[in-house]
């Protein structure tokens, strides 16, 4: 399996890009094989996963699990996502800090979110399918989330108009959720 994986500016973040085969029937690509990850600094196993269909505009943000915590692989596998991870470690120097990719189907990356981070997106196209691994199971206790649009972070989505859940809109800020 052939990638490329960058390291992004917050560290443990990585964009991953696939090779992919196309012709005139379509393409193919090997979206995910644990020894290349591994190899590549994705030493993650991943143990469930989860898709999401959301219409432009809507926003899921900024939701992580509190213990043992989640890393993420995700990847849009219709349509085009603002993908959004925010550092929630209170030890880390970037603490509080944002990083963005643009998620695609069309060059089909992928971003590595590791443990110790909150993770959110928008959607740029008309519908999107989000498709992300995790390396823990869903637990419903631990669930967190921080608000979408915290000043405190600073988040620039790049939309005006966004769709939000009740939950995304009244979610606490990260000073309330990090005291």
């Amino acid at each position: 399996m052939r990638m490329q994986v960058d390291d992004l500016g917050l560290t443990g973040l990585k964009k991953i890009v696939p090779r992919i085969f196309r012709d005139e029937r379509g393409l193919f690509l090997e979206s995910y094989r644990q020894s290349e990850y591994s190899l590549r600094g994705i030493p993650v196993s991943f143990v469930q996963d989860n898709v999401s269909l959301s219409v432009r505009g809507t926003v899921r943000a900024l939701h992580f699990q509190s213990k043992p915590g989640q890393a993420k692989l995700v990847s849009c596998i219709q349509g085009k996502i603002w993908d959004v991870a925010v550092d929630i470690r209170p030890l880390s120097p970037t603490f509080g800090e944002w990083e963005a990719v643009e998620l695609d189907d069309i060059q089909r990356a992928q971003l590595f979110i590791p443990v110790g981070f909150a993770h959110g997106f928008c959607v740029l196209s008309d519908q999107a399918i989000v498709l992300y691994k995790v390396s823990a199971p869903y637990d419903p206790s631990s669930e967190r989330s921080i608000r979408w649009n915290d000043p405190d972070i600073g988040i620039q989505w790049p939309l005006q108009e966004v769709n939000l859940s009740i939950r995304d809109q009244t979610s606490p800020f990260l000073r309330e959720v990090f005291l």
